[in-house]
């Protein structure tokens, strides 16, 4: 390699020229945005925004999940040399995606932080990008939610979770992990009679309609026939994926904030997300990584491989 092209490979999270391309920097070092995509708040001609949000003052238990958005950018660079397999497209060199940063808020300001979120979306929704997010704990998702709907109207949801995160709560000043689609149903965000939750093993008597298909049934099924119940559900009505990744059972992601055993396995995720090909998806994220409980990286591995499974979600629907 010439010396010149050699100095081209270094920290292309700034310097890369190119929207699209797979991208070969050196793993163990350089700047680690998602995937090595450029930094760039101007997403002129881009496709795709990714964006962090270092979040986690609504945990019930454990924080450490604003951490997570850093971990999963760099445990994405082991993932731009090739195509995602199983998938017969590239979606790095079939859009144009940029990493956003992450979204800043006042952390002594707790109850400023979901107007500041959903204006943090709607500067990506706003210029034409879609968008994809690394929380954070869950509580996320409700003003992403909020975001999206503005432009797409009451969407579906497609919950992957180990908690229905549906527990009653009229008070719309807390901040809370555990209540937030509650509150999306409630104030008619999302539909709940064309949403499903996908891995759930912890009680909540209400699931206020959504559809639940439980980790105990998904162990009982192949991953292609939950793939297809949640499809019969969602239909072709715009959607949003969340995927809270202690869905994953704490042996394949031990660093999260509110493990339970019995969760599914990184492979059944793997082929329940890849068999959603064709889903109109309009946003998504992967929440709840918390890297200090998880000395050994593989629940931000775990984040970043579902961060792709969503790009390549996203962008099935919309190749040229």
């Amino acid at each position: 390699m010439a010396l010149q092209d050699a100095r081209d490979q270094v920290d292309t999270g700034f310097t890369r020229s190119e929207a699209k391309g797979l991208a070969f920097e050196n793993a163990f070092g350089g700047a680690t945005s998602a995937f090595r995509r450029r930094y760039t708040k101007d997403l002129t001609g881009y496709d795709l925004a990714i964006t962090g949000v270092p979040f986690d003052q609504a945990v019930t238990h454990r924080p450490g999940a604003r951490f997570g958005p850093r971990a999963i950018r760099e445990a994405s660079t082991l993932q731009p040399f090739d195509p995602p397999y199983y998938w017969d497209f590239s979606p790095l060199d079939e859009f144009a995606v940029a990493d956003y940063g992450d979204c800043g808020f006042d952390y002594a300001k707790v109850t400023e932080f979901p107007c500041a979120l959903r204006n943090h979306i709607r500067s990506i929704l706003e210029q034409g990008a879609g968008c994809l997010t690394m929380g954070g704990d869950h509580y996320v998702s409700f003003p992403i939610l909020q975001a999206h709907a503005e432009k797409y109207g009451p969407l579906s949801l497609i919950q992957f979770d180990a908690h229905s995160d549906t527990w009653p709560d009229d008070d719309m000043s807390r901040i809370d992990h555990g209540t937030m689609f509650y509150k999306a149903v409630k104030t008619g965000v999302i539909d709940p009679t064309t949403s499903v939750q996908v891995g759930i093993r912890t009680v909540n008597p209400d699931t206020l309609g959504v559809t639940t298909i439980d980790a105990r049934a998904v162990h009982e099924a192949a991953p292609g026939e939950v793939a297809r119940r949640i499809k019969d559900v969602v239909g072709d009505r715009n959607c949003y994926v969340t995927f809270d990744i202690d869905c994953l059972d704490p042996a394949f992601a031990p660093g999260t904030g509110t493990p339970v055993w019995g969760g599914l396995s990184s492979g059944q995720a793997a082929a329940i997300l890849r068999d959603l090909a064709g889903i109109n998806m309009v946003g998504g994220d992967v929440v709840e990584v918390s890297p200090p409980y998880d000395t050994t990286g593989a629940t931000a591995i775990a984040g970043a491989h579902v961060l792709m499974e969503l790009m390549c979600l996203w962008g099935w629907t919309r190749r040229t």
